[in-house]
C-alpha cells in the first residue's frame, strides 16, 4: 500500500509563495492585453483622463473603423504579410542546411566554420558600416534592405545544429547513404520530416521578428507605400505625441480643439492597430505551440 508523503511546513510555504508569485506575474502579463484591448473600444477622453484603466468605458467602435478605412494601414499589413513571409522562407532556407552541415561529424572544417559564425555573433561592423554596405549593393528602399541582412540568426543556428545533433540518429545516415542516398536528398526526404518541431520553433522565431520589425524600414525606406504595418504605427504614435505637445502650447481655442481631435483620433487608432496587429501571431502560436516546447527543450540542454 503506497502512502502519500506529508508535505514539511517549508514545502508548504514554498508552495504558497510559488502561487502568490504566479498570480501576480498573471496580473503584470495580462492587464497590458486587457488595458489595450479595453482602450481600443472606449472613449478616447476616458482613456486620457484615467477613468478608463481596466475595463471598457462608453463603448465604441470608431477606432476599428478608421483601421479597416484607412488605405495606409491596410497597405502596411500587407507589406508586413509580404516581409515575413518572404522573410521567413529565406531564414529557413539558409538557417536549416547550414545547421544540418554543423551538425555533420563528417563535415571537414566544421569547427573552423562554427567558430567563424560564431564570431559574427559577438562582433559586427556596426550601423554606419551596414548602412554604407546596403547602399552600395542598391538595396536601398527595397525589400532586400529588410531581410537579406537578417537572413540568419547565429543563435538559431545554434539550436537548430543542437537539435540535429541530438536527434538526428548517425545510423539513419549511414544507412540513406548505403541505399545510395545523397547528401541533398538524404536533407529533403529524411531529414526535415524527421525535424517539424525545430522548423515550427524556427519559422515562429523569425517570423515574429519580421512581423515586430521597424527599425531596418526606419533606415532603408524612403516610400511610405512600402512602409511594414509596424512603420504605420510608429507614425500614428509621434502625430499623437506632436498633437499633444502642440495643444500645450500657448494657441489659439479653435486650433487647440482641432489638434484635440487627431490627437483623440491617433488615441483610438493606435490602440485599434495594436489589436489588430497582433492578431495574426495570437491566431498561429496555438498551433505551433506543441511543436515549440519540444523544440526548445531539445536545443538548449543539449550541448
Amino acid at each position: 500500500m503506497v502512502t502519500a508523503l506529508k508535505e514539511s511546513k517549508g514545502d508548504k510555504l514554498f508552495l504558497v509563495s510559488t502561487y502568490i508569485y504566479l498570480c501576480l506575474a498573471l496580473v503584470v502579463v495580462i492587464y497590458p492585453l486587457i488595458y489595450i484591448l479595453s482602450a481600443s473600444i472606449s472613449d478616447p477622453q476616458d482613456v486620457n483622463s484615467g477613468a478608463m484603466w481596466l475595463f471598457p468605458k462608453n463603448l465604441t467602435l470608431d477606432g476599428y473603423k478608421l483601421v479597416f478605412e484607412n488605405p495606409k494601414i491596410w497597405n502596411g499589413y500587407l507589406n508586413t504579410i509580404i516581409y515575413t513571409v518572404i522573410g521567413t522562407l529565406l531564414n529557413l532556407v539558409v538557417t536549416l542546411p547550414a545547421s544540418y552541415a554543423l551538425s555533420r561529424s563528417d563535415f571537414v572544417g566544421r569547427q573552423f566554420f562554427m567558430g567563424f559564425i560564431l564570431f559574427t555573433m559577438f562582433f559586427s561592423g556596426g550601423l554606419v558600416p551596414t548602412y554604407l554596405l546596403i547602399k552600395n549593393l542598391g538595396l536601398i528602399n527595397s525589400m532586400g534592405a529588410l531581410i537579406l541582412p537578417v537572413a540568419a540568426s547565429v543563435w538559431n543556428i545554434v539550436v537548430a545544429r543542437t537539435f540535429f545533433q541530438s536527434t538526428i540518429p548517425k545510423e539513419l545516415q549511414e544507412a540513406a547513404h548505403i541505399d545510395g542516398c545523397t547528401n541533398l536528398r538524404l536533407f529533403i526526404r529524411i531529414i526535415l520530416p524527421l525535424s517539424a518541431p525545430i522548423v515550427a520553433v524556427m519559422a515562429l522565431f523569425y517570423g515574429v521578428g519580421h512581423w515586430n520589425s521597424y527599425f531596418p524600414s526606419l533606415i532603408y525606406l524612403n516610400d511610405e507605400t512600402k512602409y511594414p504595418l509596424q512603420m504605420v504605427l510608429r507614425q500614428i504614435l509621434v502625430l499623437q505625441e506632436m498633437s499633444a505637445e502642440t495643444t500645450g502650447a500657448a494657441i489659439s481655442g479653435e486650433v487647440a480643439m482641432a489638434m484635440n481631435s487627431k490627437a483623440e483620433t491617433a488615441s483610438l487608432v493606435k490602440y485599434g492597430v495594436i489589436v489588430v496587429s497582433t492578431l495574426p501571431i495570437i491566431a498561429v502560436y496555438p498551433f505551433l505551440q506543441r511543436y515549440f516546447v519540444q523544440g526548445v527543450m531539445i536545443g538548449s540542454v543539449k550541448g
